[in-house]
């Protein structure tokens, strides 16, 4: 489980198809140290499993189905990966819930500053940013104004939905601390919406009334 706050980038140093598998290397010093073999990390987003780990570098088998729903295989050597370890229980929840397992993957069609860079006070460094993305059809019935969801791992908040793409304000620190600002528009990014948001909507759909149903009654009788 993890909440969706990025620790560091890596960069992805190999791609090597084996029978079945796609095997990918990342170097990630200070990260890599703390793996062992067989541990969960995020990687972009997508929970996998740490393999052949040394004090700089670690590796990664990729599945069919994890080739198929995320962006991952669409990776070329040189690409920056945002990185998470799992959440320790008790610790403070940063972000949101964050699964690692990707609905599908959207198309990044805007990643623009606020401040327009003819403004005499445009600091590429310090201006906020905005994000758009395309989500893929099955992800937009999840997206909820002002909900959280996970774009590369990274927990962001929903500003804007107009039934086909999200927007998202992007801080400075959330823009040179992860891949995002490595991305081209037109590239694919993993999506995953907020695992509460789809259990409410699976509930709804399947006509089920919540276990508690808040009524005047109840609050009455609960001393409210």
């Amino acid at each position: 489980m993890f909440t969706g706050i990025i620790e560091q980038t890596g960069t992805l140093v190999s791609v090597v198809d084996t029978s079945g598998v796609r095997r990918i290397t990342v170097e990630a010093p200070g990260l890599a140290g703390r793996l062992r073999e067989g541990d969960s990390l995020g990687v972009s987003g997508v929970c996998l499993t740490a393999l052949d780990v040394d004090p700089t570098l670690f590796h990664a088998d990729l599945a069919q189905e994890t080739l198929d729903c995320t962006s991952l295989g669409s990776l070329a050597p040189g690409a920056k990966v945002n990185l998470e370890l799992p959440t320790a229980a008790g610790s403070p929840l940063g972000g949101h819930i964050v699964q690692g397992h990707v609905d599908g993957t959207g198309t990044m069609t805007a990643l623009d500053p606020v401040i327009s860079p003819l403004d005499p006070t445009f600091d590429k460094q310090t201006t906020d940013w905005t994000l758009k993305v395309r989500v893929a059809e099955n992800v937009r019935a999840w997206m909820v104004h002002k909900g959280s969801v996970a774009v590369e791992g990274i927990s962001l908040t929903i500003a804007d939905f107009d039934g086909e793409t999200i927007t998202i304000a992007i801080l400075p620190l959330t823009y040179w601390r992860t891949n995002l600002h490595t991305l081209s528009i037109g590239a694919p990014v993993n999506v995953e919406a907020d695992v509460l948001v789809k259990l409410a909507h699976a509930q709804m759909q399947a006509g089920k009334k919540p276990a508690l149903e808040l009524t005047e009654a109840w609050l009455v009788a609960s001393g409210y």
